[in-house]
């Protein structure tokens, strides 16, 4: 659902605003969070929001978090134009669409890899990011504890929920690069 403006987000039913909120992050926590505090005066008050709200998700509600995110380099989604629920993650990895076989079986054995080691899919904003840049991403962050990894997670969820709400409202930015990333 993209809906053209903050306005028209502060007036939806709570009912209709957790479902367009429950596209950006499937963190109930997350959603009910956001969903509270409209209306927002502005675009930073609500991107605020949902940083606080990503700050205070417990490991539980990151568990869910992550259960809404495809692996990396997922075929399925790498093949789909566009499917229900994972548009906008096929978009999100665009820059591994292009990658070799190679790379890409590369990803997936890193993908298998580090969930061994931490127990939940690798997530992180790919956004403006190619195969290969994601993939040393993954090896550097295997080197992390379980805890600072739980940290980096949440940061990287952050930023894919930034991502998400401007294009829910949109209002997105010049449309391929992360929050933080150069373009």
């Amino acid at each position: 659902m993209i809906m053209t403006g903050l306005a028209r987000f502060n007036e939806l039913p709570v009912g209709a605003a957790r479902e367009a909120l429950a596209g950006c992050c499937s963190s109930g926590r997350w959603v009910d969070a956001v969903a509270v505090g409209r209306p927002y005066p502005s675009l930073a008050a609500l991107l605020s929001a949902s940083d606080a709200a990503v700050a205070a998700l417990a490991e539980a509600d990151l568990d869910e978090a992550l259960a809404g995110h495809p692996r990396i380099g997922d075929q399925r989604l790498l093949r789909a134009s566009s499917q229900d629920g994972d548009e906008w993650s096929a978009q999100e990895q665009a820059g591994v669409r292009v990658a070799g076989d190679d790379l890409l079986r590369e990803l997936a054995a890193g993908n298998a890899e580090y969930e061994r080691r931490f127990g939940h899919v690798y997530l992180v904003c790919a956004t403006g990011r190619d195969a290969a840049e994601l993939l040393a991403l993954l090896r550097e962050r295997l080197g992390h504890s379980p805890e600072a990894e739980w940290r980096v997670v949440a940061a990287e969820l952050a930023k894919i929920n930034e991502i998400r709400l401007r294009k829910l409202l949109g209002v997105e930015t010049a449309g391929t690069e992360a929050p933080g990333v150069a373009p």
